[in-house]
């Protein structure tokens, strides 16, 4: 930080442009002030937002998905997470997102923390939640969505991080910002 408080890396917005509008995503193209003075352009996506929930059951096992996904042409594991819509609240998007993906409902929910998945080209941010004390509730897919939910104990998600059979980053960044929660709700059996 330099005088007043301003970042010395700071680049300042000269100019701001839409790109490309689509349903989900918004391109912009800003010309901007580098810190030396010099001018550059910056390219980004903005984002709405979404969540991710870390759902523990009673057995032990976390609540998983299987989806596939377009833009690498295969299904994923992930844990259950969703855009957050237009002026809604964060707690009641990741409430929604559970039931509507899992048929999962949860008595407690702890906010964990926030990630921000990828810096260099969007201003996406999610925000992570752990919830456990699961019931069933009504599942309720958007329409065109399909995925099976799985259940998957820490030994397993571990294990598959490791061998590359988990490699979505907010499904890993939120196991492991939870896993100390996770561990305690185990512990206290």
């Amino acid at each position: 930080m330099s005088g007043a408080g301003r970042d010395a890396l700071h680049e300042h917005t000269l100019e701001s442009e839409p790109v490309f509008e689509g349903a989900l995503l918004k391109v912009w193209r800003d010309r901007v002030e580098l810190p030396d003075g010099s001018r550059s352009v910056r390219e980004y996506i903005r984002h709405p937002g979404a969540v991710v929930v870390v759902a523990l059951e009673e057995s032990g096992a976390l609540v998983f998905e299987r989806q596939f996904r377009y833009p690498l042409q295969r299904a994923f594991l992930e844990l259950p997470a969703g855009k957050i819509d237009a002026g809604e609240d964060i707690l009641a998007c990741a409430r929604r997102e559970l039931r509507e993906e899992t048929g999962f409902a949860a008595a407690h929910w702890e906010y964990v923390g926030v990630m921000h998945p990828c810096i260099g080209y969007s201003d996406e941010r999610i925000e992570v939640f752990f919830a456990h004390g699961l019931s069933q509730a009504a599942r309720a897919l958007d329409e065109g969505e399909f995925l099976e939910v799985l259940s998957l104990r820490v030994d397993e998600v571990e294990q598959a991080i490791r061998a590359g059979r988990i490699t979505d980053a907010k499904t890993i960044t939120a196991y492991y910002l939870a896993l100390p929660r996770i561990q305690g709700c185990l512990q206290g059996r």
